[in-house]
């Protein structure tokens, strides 16, 4: 029996965001339920680690289905959170951000250049994204590199909660709602994109998840790890990341100042990983 490190980011962020809902319990009764559901992520994890060895079906519950269970629930109970423990969205400051940084708003700059086939393009490339870490996870099992699929699996996971910390801490809704007043143009959908982009918004929701932008900083730590990994996969997430990139603009889903905040996600999420190994290698060390 070992808690790995993917293990213990998981009970880590679970507990976390129970706190978050204790604290703000008495402002909305309601997420007692999501309480519950945070703490029971963390026991549930646990008891997988203590029965991992009994057979390969809860192998593959810890390794592969548990983490996406837990990433989406957690994302999916954010619509909750988020308001009542800070309802003070900060789109003001981001669109003042892009505004100083670009002379404008760079959604609106992307008016110019919409079209059907470019709208499928990027739709699928904004969409791939939810199967990218499972496209990494299995080419490193194929190859049969635990090791490094326990540590992109910890990296994932770790960069993933922070940016939903970081939803917490700066709430937004993005350009699509905050200036959807300014936007002269309707998106012009191909024979996908509108299809897809339906999907996708019955399944996230509205929920104030701009910043920092986790489809950047999700995309490009996927990008990095397969670089060092399964470097045959790195340029097909190459080509995903930049259409992803550019969807998050041309949709409305986020200013470019998010961008910027997803690539400091990745690296905020690098640093404390090498930080947090290094401990986590030194203390096994000890216990043997």
């Amino acid at each position: 029996m070992r808690f790995l490190p993917s293990d213990i980011v998981t009970i880590l962020f679970s507990l976390i965001f129970s706190s978050l809902c204790i604290y703000a319990l008495y402002k909305n009764f309601n997420l007692w339920h999501i309480l519950i559901l945070y703490l029971s992520f963390a026991i549930f994890q646990t008891f997988l680690v203590l029965n991992n060895n009994k057979n390969y079906f809860l192998k593959i519950l810890r390794e592969l289905i548990f983490p996406l269970v837990t990433v989406f629930s957690i994302f999916d109970s954010l619509t909750l959170l988020i308001p009542a423990v800070n309802p003070k969205d900060i789109d003001y400051l981001l669109i003042r951000l892009d505004y100083l940084i670009f002379g404008g708003y760079p959604t609106l700059l992307f008016e110019d250049f919409l079209h059907p086939l470019l709208s499928d393009f990027l739709q699928i490339c904004y969409s791939l994204y939810y199967f990218m870490p499972f496209m990494l996870g299995i080419a490193l099992k194929i190859k049969g590199n635990d090791t490094a699929f326990e540590r992109s699996l910890f990296l994932v996971l770790l960069c993933f909660y922070l940016s939903y910390l970081g939803y917490v801490i700066f709430p937004a809704l993005g350009p699509r709602y905050a200036i959807e007043h300014l936007h002269s143009k309707e998106i012009v959908d191909g024979a996908l994109s509108g299809f897809i982009r339906d999907i996708l918004n019955f399944i996230e929701g509205t929920k104030r998840d701009a910043f920092p932008s986790g489809h950047t900083g999700i995309s490009l730590l996927l990008l990095l790890l397969s670089w060092s990994y399964a470097r045959k996969l790195f340029w097909l997430f190459l080509i995903i990341t930049l259409g992803l990139l550019t969807a998050t603009i041309y949709f409305r889903y986020h200013y470019v100042v998010d961008l910027i905040g997803g690539v400091i996600l990745t690296v905020v999420t690098i640093i404390i990983g090498k930080v947090y190994y290094s401990t986590y290698k030194s203390f096994t060390k000890i216990q043997r």
